[in-house]
């Protein structure tokens, strides 16, 4: 496992050398003479920072680089100026997310789809929460309980990377967006869900698209499906679960535009470390 530092220098270089291999991502300011002590480059590497770092918001992520970090980002701002300025680069987080999300000619056609729900509050709020409503937030059930927020769906290759995600109204059906998260899927594949999606359209929609939608339930006993259950069940959940330990509460965030950069910014840090660059 690499040092804070390694991980803070590995991760730069990765968003310093995008950024300049696509210039329209980095010139993408109207001025030719604003050009920011503090590059994007660095604000975006503050905002990955947070899953290395281990903390629950952004503030605390930048609190901890102000302090323990400052010789690398001798020209830091104040924490309001940086959240505007990565709100400002939420294009280039997303080229840089979309530039992970792929795998291998040659790997074994096997995708997983699930979601979890995005909560913008605690339970005990729910009777006067009002927090991004107008943009879509809505109250959700799940296993667990009700919710007040989003739902992610992520669909990902049985190997951990993820390939797409989409984020949905609390109240959404997890069937709802299964054929959007597979747009960029094309070549004849399997994808494995939970007894969520098990509704007759969905899986006749997906053969449609190329693709067989295959149920793991732990109800389902019979013969022909143990050795699925016993060796693909638990890649599903270990998979899964190192993704969601990412939103061990929720994500806490104002604004939309907040939201959606955090998140992309979490899912965008996983991949990086499914690949293999970072040490974390």
């Amino acid at each position: 496992m690499g040092t804070i530092t390694d991980q803070l220098t590995e991760i730069y270089c990765f968003v310093d050398d995008f950024l300049k291999e696509h210039p329209r991502l980095e010139n993408w300011r109207q001025s030719h003479n604003c050009r920011p002590l503090l590059s994007d480059a660095e604000v975006i590497t503050i905002g990955l920072m947070q899953g290395c770092l281990g903390v629950a918001t952004m503030k605390q992520t930048h609190e901890l680089i102000a302090q323990n970090h400052r010789d690398a980002f001798p020209h830091l701002c104040c924490y309001t100026q940086w959240m505007n300025r990565l709100h400002s680069v939420s294009i280039q987080i997303g080229a840089l997310l979309s530039s992970t999300c792929g795998v291998a000619p040659d790997a074994e056609s096997l995708y997983l789809v699930d979601s979890m729900p995005i909560p913008m509050c605690h339970p005990l709020r729910h009777g006067r929460v009002r927090l991004l409503r107008e943009d879509g937030a809505w109250f959700g059930k799940t296993s667990k309980g009700w919710f007040f927020g989003f739902k992610l769906h992520v669909v990902c290759h049985v190997g951990g990377r993820v390939l797409n995600l989409i984020l949905s109204p609390g109240n959404w059906s997890d069937r709802d967006p299964v054929l959007a998260l597979f747009d960029e899927i094309s070549n004849a594949a399997i994808a494995l869900g939970d007894a969520a999606y098990s509704e007759a359209n969905c899986a006749e929609q997906l053969t449609g698209e190329e693709l067989d939608l295959l149920l793991i339930s732990r109800q389902d006993i019979s013969k022909h499906w143990k050795y699925l259950h016993s060796q693909v069940r638990q890649r599903v959940e270990t998979c899964f679960s190192l993704l969601w330990n990412r939103f061990i509460q929720r994500v806490f965030s104002r604004s939309w535009l907040g939201l959606w950069n955090t998140i992309q910014l979490k899912v965008l840090h996983y991949n990086l470390c499914n690949a293999s660059l970072i040490q974390h």
